[in-house]
């Protein structure tokens, strides 16, 4: 690097003394030439302008050509033209950094418009995952909802299956009472009234005959007066009790486990809250119904031999709740499945929904049956 250095440094010296001693007609191109050569070593302005004043110095100074120097000192134009001479040298230094500082400026601008659209491709892409954020959400919100209305339609279609199957059940259930009413009436009113008719033809002829025969007939007759009543008044509390409307839910209640407890020997035991007198007719019904299906279903399938049936009212409902110690059952299965035959469990909890009320059932092996109806106290209630 020395080297070239030193030479640039003698052949700027020639150039130099060459243009001075050409005078003002003198061609700048070796300026130009030297200068293009200090910009390809790396040298700076300062570079070439000290290599200047190194070559002036040495054309002025007293161990020079005494021509020169004369010439120097004697025109003031020379140092214009040396200046001209360095001026014309540093050109292409001078040039090459302007451009070199217009590409920085350039790069500049560049980088800041780099800058600028790296935060704005930031912010877009922080909003374009927002928004696959927001549908992302959005479609698993829609497969819920989906979801969710698959399941009600499936609710909807099970419930209206159910309701038709209930409808047809209540036809049947209600075909199978008009059958066993139309058996009773037959098998037993119609013999105890046949009876009576023969009674009584016996009591014609043996008017006149026998007063003590007279007598016995008459006895037996009544009896089966009697019985024919009962069995009346029997259906007669089976299909629309009486007490329930003149007495109240309790006293209606006890005369039916009396009953049933004789008819089935089926020990009960019944324990009520004070406070239901009052209770308006739907809800007495309701209750008294579902006290009668249960205790129906026990005596026919639970092989129970005791059951507890308790009723207490709540500050604004009215709860029963029936619990025998037979054996369990599949609730599901029985309130659910479509070929069960048995309106039992399906028509209380119709019945108790009807007046906006709760039914539950629990049945585990070995703990028996528990049904649980409650329902809330109405406008009618006034206890």
């Amino acid at each position: 690097m020395k080297d070239k250095l030193s030479r640039l440094s003698r052949r700027y010296l020639t150039a130099l003394r060459t243009n001075l001693n050409q005078g003002p007609r003198a061609s700048l191109q070796p300026a130009d030439g030297l200068g293009r050569e200090a910009l390809a070593m790396g040298l700076k302005t300062l570079d070439l302008a000290m290599i200047h004043r190194q070559a002036l110095t040495t054309l002025v100074s007293p161990g020079g050509s005494s021509e020169t120097s004369d010439r120097v000192m004697k025109r003031a134009e020379t140092f214009h033209r040396a200046e001209t001479f360095l001026v014309e040298a540093i050109k292409p230094i001078e040039h090459n950094n302007r451009a070199a500082m217009e590409t920085n400026v350039q790069l500049s601008q560049l980088n800041q418009t780099l800058r600028r659209r790296t935060v704005e491709l930031a912010a877009a892409n922080r909003e374009l995952k927002q928004e696959i954020v927001r549908r992302r959400a959005g479609e698993e919100a829609l497969k819920k909802s989906q979801q969710h209305y698959r399941q009600l339609l499936e609710q909807s279609r099970q419930q209206q299956e159910q309701l038709r199957h209930l409808a047809r059940q209540i036809l049947s259930a209600l075909e199978e009472e008009r059958k066993n009413i139309s058996r009773e009436l037959h098998d037993e009113i119609a013999q105890t009234l046949t009876g009576i008719n023969v009674h009584l033809a016996t009591l014609a002829k043996k008017s006149a005959v026998n007063s003590q025969g007279l007598k016995q007939t008459i006895l037996r007759t009544q009896r089966l007066v009697e019985k024919s009543v009962n069995i009346v008044h029997r259906f007669a509390r089976e299909l629309r009790p009486t007490l329930l409307d003149d007495l109240g839910l309790v006293p209606a209640l006890h005369s039916f486990m009396k009953d049933f407890t004789k008819r089935t020997g089926l020990h009960i035991r019944f324990t009520a809250s004070a406070g239901l007198e009052r209770l308006d007719s739907a809800r007495r019904t309701v209750l008294y119904r579902v006290a009668q299906s249960a205790l129906t279903n026990v005596a026919q399938h639970a092989q129970a031999t005791r059951v507890n049936v308790s009723l207490w009212k709540l500050r604004d409902a009215v709860r029963m709740e029936i619990h025998d110690d037979g054996k369990s059952f599949e609730v599901e299965r029985v309130l659910f499945t479509k070929r069960h035959k048995r309106l039992g469990l399906l028509g209380m909890r119709e019945r108790v929904e009807m007046v906006r009320g709760s039914f539950d059932v629990e049945s585990a092996p070995g703990k028996g049956t528990t049904i649980r109806a409650q329902i809330p106290l109405g406008n009618g209630h006034k206890a």
